[in-house]
């Protein structure tokens, strides 16, 4: 009895000694920077200042970042970039892998097609669609011009309220197949029998998709709102390329405001304390969406 207590101590020991290089990496590279971003959130870290000395302020950064106006404002733009993408990015995608999921000839081809955009690196996916939307010599304007939609060029990304929704339309263009390809993958996990019982009950196509089909697939769609969620919050490479943030602040997202106060205008406390800001708000997006899934697979 006490050889297999020492035993299973021994294997305890070393199953802990094993995982223990992956616990330093992990420390060395996530919670080391996370620690010392906070700490740097507590003082007033300002290169522009002539005066020496970081000075320690508690947590006054977070207090003047949550009483200030353009905070909030670049909140509502990141949660009106996050809503408006994944909301066309569920429908396109969900239309798209009942497409696939269909037998026809040149699936396969069609679905390998289909992962081109999402495999194209996000740089050059923005600068792709930056010229598009060029004021002088996109396609976009072209194409509008010549079949008789407008009659000359319209500066798309120097209007603010249409340069908010050229950025969409990048990243709905790049993500789309990402969703499409896991709404594929759940779909496929559905018996084909359940739609032939259907058709022998009676039912219509409306009626298996939006009672059958769609709760089904609802632990796929979650799976797929909490990935897009967490990352669309935090876009930023996009707009950094096709937009800096503009025109007039349209598409300065929360991303983009932590990118300028730390790295533009030199205030380091001030942008860790951003950053920390996002981190908090992904973090309770992130377990909000874990406790709604959990529930669902319950049910």
């Amino acid at each position: 009895m006490r050889s297999s207590r020492s035993f299973r101590r021994k294997e305890a020991y070393f199953a802990w000694l094993l995982i223990l290089p992956a616990f330093v990496f992990i420390g060395i590279i996530i919670f080391y920077p996370m620690a010392l971003s906070f700490y740097m959130s507590l003082f007033q870290i300002d290169l522009t200042r002539r005066a020496m000395g970081t000075p320690f302020v508690g947590l006054r950064n977070y207090l003047e970042i949550l009483k200030s106006s353009y905070f909030w404002e670049s909140m509502g733009r990141t949660a009106y970039f996050t809503v408006v993408s994944i909301a066309l990015e569920m429908v396109a995608g969900f239309l798209i892998a009942l497409l696939l999921n269909e037998k026809f000839r040149g699936r396969g081809m069609l679905r390998s097609l289909l992962l081109l955009p999402w495999a194209l690196p996000i740089t050059v996916d923005a600068i792709m669609w930056k010229w598009i939307f060029n004021a002088n010599y996109g396609a976009f304007n072209a194409l509008l011009t010549q079949i008789g939609i407008l009659d000359s060029y319209r500066p798309w990304l120097t209007n603010p309220w249409s340069a908010m929704h050229c950025v969409i339309i990048a990243d709905v263009w790049k993500v789309t197949p990402l969703v499409a390809l896991l709404l594929l993958a759940g779909l496929q996990t559905i018996p084909r029998e359940l739609y032939e019982a259907a058709v022998v009950d009676g039912a219509t196509w409306r009626s298996y998709l939006f009672r059958i089909l769609i709760p089904l697939l609802t632990p796929t769609f979650l799976v797929v709102l909490v990935l897009r969620t967490l990352d669309a919050f935090r876009v930023f490479d996009i707009i950094y390329i096709m937009t800096q943030g503009g025109p007039a602040n349209a598409t300065k997202v929360i991303s983009f405001l932590t990118y300028q106060e730390a790295f533009k205008f030199l205030h380091f406390g001030r942008g860790a304390a951003l950053a920390y800001i996002i981190t908090l708000v992904v973090a309770l997006l992130a377990l909000m969406y874990t406790r709604t899934m959990r529930r669902q697979i319950e049910y």
